[in-house]
Order: C-alpha cells, then sequence, then structure tokens
C-alpha cells in the first residue's frame, strides 16, 4: 500500500511539475500584445495654381495629411508641410514655394504665440517679395490651423529682423 501510495505521490508531483513548467514555456513563447497605432489627420498648407489662377501669393490651400499620433502635433504638421507636395497633390495643382532641405530647429507655442525657427535652407537664393509671401502663408496658416496658435513669430537661425526679405 505505502508503494502505491509513493507512486501516486510521485505522479502527481510530476504532473504538476509539467503543468507549471509548460505553462512557463508558453509564458515565454508568447509575444506581448501590440497596441494597434493610432493615426490623426492634420493639414499642411500650399499654393495651388488651379484654385488660384492668378496666384495671390499668399493664398493658401489645405492638404491633409494622416499621421501617427502625436503630443508635437504642431510639429508634425509643419513637417508634412517641409516634405512638400506629393506627386497626386501636384497633379491636383498644388505646389510649395518653401526649398528642399528645410530643416527645423526649435518650436515652441506660448499664451498663442508659435515661434518657429529654421535652419538657414528657408532663404536660401529666395527672392522676390510674392515668393516671401507665399512661404510666410505656408508656414503661418499650416501652424495656425491649432486652436492654441493666433500668432506665429518664423526666425532663421535666431533672427527674426532681417529674415525672408525680398
Amino acid at each position: 500500500m505505502n508503494k502505491i501510495f509513493l507512486i501516486i505521490l510521485v505522479l502527481i508531483l510530476v504532473a504538476v511539475l509539467v503543468y507549471f513548467g509548460f505553462n512557463k514555456l508558453v509564458e515565454k513563447t508568447k509575444k506581448p500584445e501590440e497596441k494597434p497605432i493610432e493615426y490623426i489627420t492634420v493639414e499642411a498648407f500650399f499654393n495651388n495654381d488651379r484654385m488660384d489662377p492668378e496666384f495671390s501669393c499668399n493664398k493658401v490651400f489645405p492638404v491633409e495629411r494622416k499621421i501617427i499620433k502625436t503630443q508635437a502635433v504642431a510639429r508634425a504638421a509643419l513637417e508634412e508641410l517641409l516634405k512638400g507636395v506629393s506627386d497626386q497633390e501636384k497633379t491636383e495643382g498644388f505646389f510649395t514655394s518653401i526649398n528642399p532641405g528645410v530643416k527645423i530647429q526649435k518650436l515652441s507655442i506660448d499664451n498663442g504665440v508659435a515661434k518657429v525657427e529654421f535652419d538657414e535652407q528657408l532663404e536660401f537664393q529666395v527672392g522676390g517679395s510674392c515668393r516671401v509671401s507665399a512661404i510666410r502663408a505656408q508656414i503661418t496658416q499650416t501652424l495656425k490651423q491649432f486652436s492654441t496658435v493666433q500668432n506665429v513669430i518664423i526666425s532663421i537661425d535666431g533672427r527674426t529682423e532681417d529674415i525672408l526679405q525680398p
């Protein structure tokens, strides 16, 4: 009788060890559940020669861009603006007056004022009051889509006074 009891006890112990060992193995091989990526829509503002055939310089039109949700939504919208227009948007008449390769150095929003600092590429070989107005309009309207922005101050390498001159 003791032998049977001992065999049953050993079998139960083996079963318990196998069960818990198997569960640990399963837990190790389980992939953590991935959160679904959340997207939001922002607008980047561009000139459009179909919507504004006379080219009013500072008249810009929104293009919706779907981006990954972020806390820095204003910066993300500006990044979309700096990417320029897609091939599809070009066929719809959109174009940008902003030089390629422009980088944002700083962006802050405080008391309704967005202060955005770009690198010198923003004004590289930019001439004419119309183009300067178009660049300012694109940046300003892209930032003003957010309720926290009423005014925009643009700077280049810390300068605000003598930038984007015609």
